[in-house]
């Protein structure tokens, strides 16, 4: 609840305004649960794809977008840690995550030279670090990975 009341000791036509604290609901830990649960998706249609296809190269650039955006997150995921000096645990977590990065340049590099041979060997390394996460048959995540291809070309980043 928001009460206005003036005050003029401070200043005429001055308006005071309690507020209470700022609350973020989108952090990265969710971003990055959402994510994770979004890749394994991807990770299964793609293996139930045969051709090179405009769907395969979305998912694939979803796959290499989402890893991307995990490992630069990561960070800000510790900074709390850090600053109560919980180096270790901070760490762990580092290294817990590196492969997110390592392996999403690996994809935006064979997606631009167009080597499937290169993401076919990479699939099964991203579906060993994520086989804890689990994904039903009845997710609401939808198709995340529609139009990833064209996004990741026009942004330049493959």
């Amino acid at each position: 609840m928001i009460f206005l009341w003036y005050n003029p000791a401070l200043e005429p036509n001055y308006w005071s305004i309690p507020l209470s604290r700022l609350i973020k609901t989108d952090t990265v830990g969710k971003d990055r649960t959402r994510l994770t649960k979004a890749i394994v998706l991807a990770v299964r249609e793609l293996a139930k794809q045969n051709d090179v296809t405009d769907e395969a190269k979305d998912l694939a650039a979803f796959i290499a977008l989402a890893l991307q955006t995990i490992a630069d997150g990561i960070d800000e995921s510790v900074a709390a840690w850090e600053k109560r000096d919980y180096w270790v645990k901070a760490d762990r977590f580092r290294m817990e995550w590196v492969w997110a990065g390592q392996i999403a340049g690996k994809m935006k590099t064979a997606l631009s030279e167009d080597d499937w041979g290169t993401i076919a060997t990479l699939m099964p390394q991203i579906a060993s670090k994520l086989n804890k996460i689990q994904v039903s048959d009845r997710h609401r995540l939808g198709k995340p990975w529609v139009g990833s291809y064209k996004r990741m070309k026009e942004e330049g980043l493959s």
